[in-house]
């Protein structure tokens, strides 16, 4: 029986984790759950599940999840903010992690289960892009084991050698649906909205992420991350369009042999996979039709048209704190403009701007990239100012 703590647990990938845990009582027991603001789905997600503890981010919102707890007569404990988040991710009853939260916000959490030698399924790509080098660092001392959850990730996992080396490999090529805007040119994109960005055609998603998929974003993180998780330079890792999403990607080995991982595109099962590993376990997802399948169409990526996909690459060849500028600086981007405050176009303006006014350190501590990702926002926000004015 695995003892889980699900971090996110209102989120698509929250909701997915737990559809894959209800399949299998038998083997899973969530002992916490998290929600960043979302009180009233956090408690209705208690009274399904009766974790041990259950925690709001927001700790405004922590005298209505008390309340709420009570009132449905659930023994769950109430907690609130990050400290606690990060309590939850270390305490010694949970064997498992699922890391959900979005954005830089779950640093701090996926960290402490690090440090606590968890089992740490990974999908809050932000923690790993702001602090990758520190994550796999403190994985390695404590003993904590990793698996990505992403489904480009996870795919690159399942089609390397046990143990994850690398020997062989001379490639990892991931693959990138290219969001709702595959084939638009840049100056088609200037009157985009947030519905239609966040209007994927194959993933339900978040809006952040749908905007990230959006502008390429979301796959230059990627990119960042799998150079973390799998140890390969930028120069050996792609991104190929892949509109269909039945590819999730593929690694490319010296002898010419290139490995592909295939499935509907569906999060459950990369989180069953994670779950279970090293078994296999169902997880939901209706079984892949290949005759069904017309054809499946590959391209290289449009960087003049979603620029955000070589800011990501360029952050990534610079390292040190540069992927910490670049992710504070999309974050920002993107809020603006899902608020409209700012243009689609100006997701990439802005983070560019940002990247450039500020200087590259080392990234050696939390402390450090804590306080770069603060400077950057804050930046960011001066930037977006004037980008509003002009």
């Amino acid at each position: 029986m695995k003892r889980i703590a699900l971090l996110g647990a209102t989120g698509s990938i929250g909701s997915s984790a737990l559809d894959v845990i209800a399949r299998h009582p038998d083997r899973f027991e969530v002992l916490a759950l998290s929600a960043h603001s979302r009180v009233d789905e956090l408690i209705a997600l208690c009274a399904r599940f009766r974790p041990a503890q259950a925690c709001i981010a927001d700790a405004r919102g922590y005298p209505a999840l008390r309340d709420g707890l009570r009132q449905r007569g659930l023994a769950t404990e109430a907690l609130a903010g990050s400290e606690a988040l990060e309590s939850l991710a270390s305490d010694p009853a949970t064997d498992t992690v699922i890391a959900a939260i979005v954005g830089a916000a779950g640093m701090g959490s996926t960290l402490a289960a690090a440090r606590a030698g968890k089992r740490l399924l990974l999908a809050n790509k932000e923690s790993v892009v702001l602090a990758g080098d520190l994550l796999m660092r403190v994985a390695r001392e404590h003993g904590a084991s990793i698996f990505p959850i992403d489904s480009e990730h996870n795919a690159i996992f399942q089609c390397l050698p046990a143990g994850g080396t690398r020997q062989g490999v001379r490639r990892l090529l991931l693959t990138a649906s290219g969001g709702p805007f595959l084939g638009r040119t840049r100056e088609s994109l200037r009157a985009v909205t947030p519905e239609q960005a966040c209007a994927h055609p194959n993933w339900t998603m978040g809006r952040k992420i749908s905007v990230d998929s959006a502008t390429l974003m979301n796959k230059g993180l990627e990119v960042i991350e799998a150079h973390h998780l799998f140890g390969l330079p930028a120069q050996c890792i792609e991104v190929v369009i892949h509109p269909q999403s039945v590819i999730h990607s593929l690694v490319d080995y010296i002898d010419g042999s290139v490995l592909a991982q295939l499935g509907n595109p569906d999060m459950r099962t990369a989180l069953a996979h994670g779950l279970a590993w090293p078994e296999r376990i169902d997880s939901g997802v209706a079984p892949l039709d290949l005759p069904q399948l017309a054809h499946f169409d590959f391209a290289k990526p449009d960087l003049a048209a979603f620029p955000c996909l070589g800011l990501a690459y360029a952050a990534l060849r610079t390292g040190g704190t540069a992927p910490a500028i670049l992710n504070a600086a999309n974050e920002v981007a993107v809020a603006a403009f899902l608020d409209r405050r700012l243009p689609f176009l100006g997701i990439a303006d802005l983070i560019a701007s940002t990247m450039e006014a500020l200087p590259v350190e080392p990234a050696g501590d939390p402390a450090v990239l804590l306080a770069v990702d603060a400077l950057a926002r804050a930046r960011a926000n001066e930037l977006l100012k004037d980008m509003s004015q002009a």
